[in-house]
């Protein structure tokens, strides 16, 4: 079960802010995040040969996978982690990329994923941002969500927006903590990023009256349901924070844990994107 708290146009300083958990069976081999041969920055599955979480030129992408025991396990389903990837090399706008992405969900195992256009722009002028709330986000949206537990993509509007055991936004307790923290840590004029990682390092489980019911066992919703999940077979591999400065900086750091939950690997990455044209016009 992962973890994705994004947010958009919610900071003068950062258009993007991205804070994500993959959890995923320890047992599963996968590669840290770097540059592929495609041009994408991302980690790597090496069983299927996806993604869980990646940028590239175009896009800033996260997905989060349901865990739940309530649909049957399909051997011949292709693995989700090639929406990532698939969608990172897609050049078409995030609201139709996502809906291209919905129609073919039936195919795969439970997903959700984020996607969004990577292109740095100017935050918003106080006019602007109540033009933006006032009305709903269209096909111009630079973000969009899709599940094949939903129907059809959903264009993201600027604010703060999470997945964890559930659809978008689903108020779960970590996921309205996570939000909570990460809209604490844009509080200042910069990002806090040790307060960004700490709440991707939060492993209070939730009370007991608190937890959902998704199909699995009792002790499995209640490990799952803190931000970080410690369990000899299956939890957090690694934590990711993805920035995107008003200024086009993108900042990409992963830190990576054993089963044990101690972190083996921390790589960071640094790179320009160039702002929009039609901004400068």
């Amino acid at each position: 079960m992962c973890l994705a708290v994004v947010a958009l146009d919610a900071h003068p300083q950062y258009h993007v802010v991205i804070a994500a958990n993959r959890d995923e069976f320890h047992a599963r081999p996968a590669a840290p995040a770097h540059w592929w041969a495609s041009g994408m920055l991302a980690g790597q599955d090496l069983v299927g040969g996806g993604a869980w979480f990646g940028v590239s030129a175009r896009r800033s992408l996260g997905t989060g996978h349901e865990f739940s025991r309530r649909h049957p396990r399909d051997p011949d389903a292709p693995s989700r982690g090639e929406l990532v990837t698939g969608a990172l090399l897609d050049s078409s706008p995030p609201l139709l990329g996502a809906a291209s992405i919905a129609r073919d969900g039936a195919r795969y195992h439970g997903f959700n994923l984020l996607l969004g256009e990577i292109a740095s722009r100017p935050y918003p002028s106080a006019k602007e941002r109540r033009a933006i709330r006032a009305s709903p986000p269209d096909d111009r949206s630079t973000a969009a969500y899709a599940s094949n537990r939903a129907s059809g993509a959903i264009a993201l509007s600027a604010g703060i927006h999470g997945l964890s055991n559930h659809l978008l936004d689903t108020p779960w307790p970590k996921l309205v903590r996570s939000k909570g923290r990460l809209a604490a840590a844009l509080g200042g004029q910069a990002l806090n990023s040790a307060a960004v990682f700490a709440l991707l390092a939060d492993r209070e489980p939730s009370d007991d009256t608190a937890l959902p019911m998704t199909g699995v066992s009792r002790e499995w919703e209640r490990m799952l349901s803190s931000a970080f999940i410690v369990s000899p077979e299956y939890g957090t591999r690694c934590s990711t924070v993805f920035t995107l400065g008003r200024d086009g900086s993108a900042n990409f750091v992963e830190r990576s844990f054993d089963a044990a939950g101690n972190m083996t690997g921390e790589t960071a990455h640094a790179f320009t994107v160039a702002m929009p044209v039609h901004q400068h016009a």
